[in-house]
């Protein structure tokens, strides 16, 4: 084999193996810009122009063999993700698992997405460089046992959802009242330790988040095709706050914190907007932070979870909030004594 058509072979595999697995949302999948700016040296140190068309050419070979699609067709920039779960076994060599490595690395670290990345050393490479013994991510907040589910319930909405098809069930609300409307999946969402179905509910056009521990039964309809959400976007709906995890009203937040607060704040900001300024020296506190952020039941729960380790500066109407849930926490300790 010429030395020439071996490294293109090499290098498609590892163009291919760095794309996003099948199934992710267009926002995650990968642009020709982003591809190149990760791959670097592969291909050489031509113009801008000549490393973009080698790359392109690269792209159309794999998506004519099926090997990877392009999620957003007639979008610019095109973004791409693979099609087959797994790369050809002739690539499970340790040095091509070191450039997947490499890869991986290139595309996380300057997006800060380690938890991606860990997600994708343990289950995405061909031949896994780290086993669960020698990687484990750890969650800093307190993990609540998952909810019990039906096993029944769980595979006719994941059968529904691969399909495509309707589901007939038989619904608990939280006040307990039983109803059987017919569902139509759009996704699945865990928050938590709970798992929701995002779901139009009979005729309905606005979708609804159903709790899978709720379903008391739930069968498949075969013969009715499930209705899609007019515009319905998982990662859209998200961002919205439909699971209380949104953007919401953007705000500018100034807090002042110390203890733990302050070394994890300086390491690991809110985000790009955010400033920090040592306090005087007669300051009960060590820092004071600032930075715009989406102000959400999230970023409540967070603060509150802070103690006295932290105190809401502005703005104003959010610093009365948490003032008031300290209050009613001090009643809940203070009474009858």
């Amino acid at each position: 084999m010429a030395a020439a058509y071996q490294t293109r072979i090499q290098r498609l595999r590892r163009l291919e193996a760095l794309l996003p697995q099948p199934g992710t949302a267009p926002a995650q999948c990968l642009t020709g810009t982003r591809l190149l700016e990760i791959l670097g040296e592969v291909y050489g140190d031509g113009s801008p122009d000549a490393r973009r068309r080698a790359l392109q050419r690269d792209l159309m070979t794999l998506v004519k063999d099926g090997r990877i699609e392009a999620v957003n067709p007639g979008g610019k920039p095109l973004r791409y993700r693979r099609v087959l779960d797994c790369i050809d076994d002739d690539a499970l060599i340790w040095e091509y698992t070191l450039h997947q490595v490499h890869d991986l690395i290139a595309e996380a670290i300057p997006q800060r997405q380690l938890n991606r990345l860990w997600e994708r050393l343990l289950h995405e490479l061909d031949e896994p460089l780290l086993s669960q013994q020698q990687l484990r991510v750890v969650p800093d907040n307190l993990r609540l046992r998952p909810v019990e589910l039906y096993p029944t319930v769980l595979q006719a909405v994941i059968s529904a959802l691969a399909k495509q098809l309707a589901l007939k069930v038989t619904y608990r609300n939280a006040e307990g009242k039983r109803s059987r409307p017919i569902l139509h999946p759009q996704a699945l969402i865990q928050r938590g330790p709970i798992p929701y179905l995002i779901a139009l509910k009979n005729n309905e056009d606005q979708p609804r988040l159903y709790a899978l521990h709720r379903f008391i039964r739930a069968e498949v309809d075969e013969s009715r095709t499930a209705r899609a959400a007019e515009g319905f976007d998982l990662d859209q709906a998200i961002a919205d706050g439909l699971v209380d995890f949104g953007q919401g009203t953007l705000i500018d937040l100034t807090i002042r914190v110390r203890g733990y607060l302050t070394p994890v704040l300086l390491a690991c900001p809110f985000n790009d907007t955010q400033t920090t300024h040592d306090e005087p020296e007669d300051s009960p506190f060590s820092l004071s932070v600032s930075a715009r952020l989406p102000q959400t039941g999230q970023l409540l729960r967070w603060l509150l979870g802070a103690g006295d380790n932290l105190e809401v500066v502005a703005p104003d109407e959010l610093r009365n909030i948490v003032a008031a849930q300290a209050r009613k926490m001090q009643d809940l300790y203070t009474s009858g004594t």
